[in-house]
């Protein structure tokens, strides 16, 4: 399916609400947030430029800002995993599958640092960059480079995202807290109990039935079902 024919596809054309963003990652299924080396591949691409970011004025009427319903939804896993650590939407199907092919990777392996965060993600549920810092009494640079890490091994997400608010008029400007989790914590439910015992509702999980080399090849063929004009090395790249 080319960019030409999203339209027919139920793909918006166009991202120009919170609404329209979270449709075009459902319908896309993963996407990258910013313009990247397949053309017309991200949420960047498919925003007008008079909805992209322009300064401080229209803060709350760009993706910037329309990402934080799309993550408080509940159906759309968030952060900074594709492309070697640049930010990223998918559905729960499609990061089940990358999720898959991620943690069988050697290189994709935590470290004693990053266990340790993991740990603390176990007994508390989520984690912030101050958190990081005072867990492991390192600078912020070196916790935001902890987490991305953690984000390109699928094995965390951004949990929530919350906008702040200062000054005596408390004006948002666009400044925004990140807190993670991991995608189990945030996506895995069992089904609710109803009545006669039957379930209500749905249960969901991230497991798959197939090989992670099988997720790969899912993952492939499906982004270059949405952008026919991508090499195999540049999918390759972005996913590996």
């Amino acid at each position: 399916m080319s960019f030409d024919k999203k339209k027919e596809a139920g793909i918006p054309a166009t991202v120009f609400s919170a609404e329209t963003m979270l449709g075009t990652i459902e319908a896309l299924g993963i996407v990258p947030f910013f313009e990247n080396p397949i053309p017309g591949y991200s949420i960047e691409e498919l925003t007008p430029k008079e909805h992209w970011f322009d300064g401080q004025d229209n803060l709350c009427l760009t993706p910037w800002d329309w990402k934080i319903p799309c993550v408080q939804s509940g159906d759309i896993a968030y952060g900074k995993y594709l492309w070697g650590g640049k930010a990223a939407f998918a559905t729960v199907e499609w990061y089940s599958e990358l999720l898959n092919w991620r943690r069988s990777l050697e290189k994709y392996q935590p470290t004693e640092d990053q266990r340790r965060i993991l740990e603390y993600l176990e007994e508390h549920g989520s984690i912030g960059i101050k958190e990081i810092r005072a867990l492991l009494g390192i600078k912020k640079s070196a916790a935001d480079a902890l987490i991305t890490k953690l984000q390109m091994q699928c094995r965390v997400v951004t949990g929530d995202i919350t906008r702040v608010y200062r000054g005596p008029d408390l004006h948002y400007n666009g400044w925004q807290l990140s807190s993670f989790c991991t995608p189990e914590s945030l996506f895995c439910v069992d089904a609710l109990p109803g009545p006669g015992g039957f379930p209500f509702g749905e249960a969901r999980t991230l497991e798959v039935d197939h090989s992670p080399d099988e997720s790969l090849a899912r993952l492939t063929e499906h982004i270059r079902s949405i952008a026919p004009g991508a090499t195999e090395k540049q999918i390759l790249k972005m996913l590996a």
